[in-house]
C-alpha cells in the first residue's frame, strides 16, 4: 500500500504530525509512506522518522515537478493534514482511492470538498493538535496509538551541539533561553528576559545560552534584550541550524521559550521547559509527554487546566516571578532526580 501524507505547515505543526507518521508505520509496516512538506521545514525532515520518501512544496515553479511525481505515484490513500487549497490539489492529484480530510472542509469549502472521500469528524480547535492528527487515521482503523512526538536527530547534530559547547566554552549544565518567535505578539519584554537573566547568571553552577532565529524581527529582538544585559551570557543567537539547536535543547538542563518552534523540539526530546504562552491557546499546542510549565495571564502558578475556547492573553500579562518560581522548580526537580 502506498499511502501520501501532506503536512504543509510549520516545524511546530510537522513535529506534531510525527505520532501519526509512527502509528501509520507500526499498523502498515510494509506500506510505503511518502511525506509532503513545505520548504520551511526542509531542514527537519532527517530527524522525520517512518517516511520512505519525503518532497517539498515550494509555492513556486519548482512545484510543477512536485505536482508530476505526485501524480504519477498512483497512490491508494492520501491523508490531509493540512486542509487548505494546495494540499486539497494536491490530494486530488494522487488519484488516491482513500482521500481524508476533517469535515470542516466542507463547511469551509465548496472548492476544495470534491478532492475528498472520508471526511472525519474532528475540528482541531476542539481538541490537542496531535488527536487531531491521529483522528484522521481513523479510516485505516487506527484508534488508538501512542501521542508522544519524535524526531530522531541524526549523530551530525549532536556533534555539531559538541562542538558549538566546546568552542563557546559550555562546561556547566545549562539553560537555553529562547525568547524569539515570527510573531510579535508572541513576544516577552526584553526588560523582563533581563531580569530571569539577572537571576539566574548569579547561579555559578549553571550556564545559560542564549538562542534565537535568524529572522530580522528575532534578531531585533535579541539586541534589545543584549543591550540591557550586565552578566555573562552565552549568545548562541541565530549561529545554529535546526538540528543542531534540537541537539543542544536535547541536552540541556531546561529550556525557557515563548510558543514557538523549540517547544516541540523540547517535548520530540523529553527536555523539561518552561512555556510563555500569550495569544495562542496551550490546549492546543501544549506538551503533555515531557515535563513543562505553561505561564499564561496574570496567574503567578503555572496553568494546570486546559479549555478549547479561551480569550486571547498579552504577553505582559505573565510576571518575572512567576518564570523565575516555575524555573526554579523545574531546576530543582531535575537536581534532585539526579542525585536520588
Amino acid at each position: 500500500m502506498k499511502i501520501l501524507l501532506l503536512q504543509l505547515k510549520r516545524i511546530g505543526d510537522l513535529i506534531l504530525t510525527t505520532p501519526a507518521v509512527a502509528a501509520l508505520h507500526d499498523n502498515f509496516p510494509d506500506a510505503q509512506l511518502t511525506l509532503i512538506v513545505s520548504s520551511d521545514c526542509a531542514d527537519l525532515l532527517p530527524a522525520i522518522a517512518n517516511v520512505d520518501r519525503t518532497l517539498m512544496a515550494r509555492r513556486n515553479l519548482r512545484d510543477l515537478a512536485l505536482f508530476f511525481s505526485v501524480a504519477a505515484s498512483r497512490f491508494d490513500c492520501c491523508i490531509d493534514f493540512t486542509r487548505n487549497d494546495r494540499s486539497a490539489f494536491l490530494a486530488l492529484l494522487s488519484g488516491a482511492r482513500r482521500r481524508v480530510v476533517s469535515y470542516r472542509v466542507r463547511e469551509q469549502s465548496k472548492m476544495r470538498a470534491p478532492a475528498y472521500t472520508d471526511f472525519i469528524p474532528v475540528r482541531m480547535r476542539d481538541v490537542h493538535t496531535i488527536d487531531y492528527n491521529l483522528a484522521l487515521l481513523e479510516p485505516l482503523g487506527i484508534r488508538a496509538a501512542a501521542s508522544a512526538p519524535y524526531l530522531h536527530l541524526p549523530q551530525e547534530a549532536y556533534e555539531n551541539a559538541d562542538a558549538l559547547r566546546r568552542s563557546w566554552k559550555i562546561t556547566k549544565p545549562y539553560v537555553i533561553l529562547h525568547p524569539g518567535s515570527a510573531r510579535r505578539e508572541k513576544l516577552w519584554e526584553p526588560r523582563w528576559w533581563t531580569e530571569v537573566i539577572h537571576r539566574f547568571g548569579q547561579d555559578n553552577g549553571l550556564d545559560l545560552v542564549l538562542t534565537s532565529g535568524s529572522s530580522p524581527d528575532e534578531q531585533t529582538h535579541i539586541a534589545a534584550i543584549k543591550n540591557k544585559v550586565q552578566q555573562q551570557i552565552i549568545d548562541l543567537s541565530g549561529k545554529t541550524d535546526l538540528l543542531t539547536l534540537a541537539a543542544l535543547i536535547a541536552q540541556a538542563r531546561l529550556l525557557v521559550t515563548v510558543d514557538s518552534a523549540p517547544v516541540h523540539l523540547a517535548a520530540a526530546t523529553s527536555t523539561p521547559q518552561v512555556i510563555l504562552f500569550g495569544p495562542t491557546n496551550p490546549f492546543h499546542w501544549r506538551p503533555r509527554e515531557s515535563p513543562a510549565l505553561i505561564l499564561q495571564g496574570n496567574s503567578v502558578a503555572p496553568v494546570t487546566e486546559f479549555v478549547p475556547l479561551q480569550p486571547r492573553f498579552a504577553m505582559s500579562q505573565i510576571s518575572t516571578e512567576a518564570v523565575i518560581s516555575a524555573m526554579d522548580s523545574l531546576l530543582s526537580l531535575r537536581a534532585a532526580a539526579q542525585t536520588s
